[in-house]
């Protein structure tokens, strides 16, 4: 019964979250200080998630090149900056990521 009351109340709240700076009709508005800070708030939780996955796959710090996680997100990287398409690098770094995989 507790993990459903929680369930609810962080998506009532995320839904109220939203709602608040996304409905026209409140008078709410962010200044640009507020607005240029929030854009940091997703590349930090995204390094918040894949780091531990690509630096600790097995628990246990993992910068060895058997690391098909820590391979694959420098072949990201690098695909990002050289094509500069995130779904195509997302598309050939998954590619890389499951041949490499399969390989080692």
């Amino acid at each position: 019964m507790m993990v459903w009351a929680v369930i609810f109340g962080m998506g009532a709240l995320v839904f109220l979250n939203r709602y608040v700076f996304l409905e026209p009709r409140l008078p709410v508005r962010l200044s640009s200080n507020v607005r240029q800070f929030l854009g940091f708030a997703v590349p930090g939780m995204l390094t918040a998630i894949c780091g531990p996955i690509v630096f600790m796959p097995d628990r246990q710090l993992n910068l060895q090149w058997d690391n098909p996680y820590l391979i694959s997100s420098l072949v990201a990287v690098a695909l990002v900056i050289y094509t500069r398409n995130t779904l195509l690098s997302m598309l050939l770094s998954m590619a890389f990521f499951f041949l490499l995989r399969w390989w080692l």
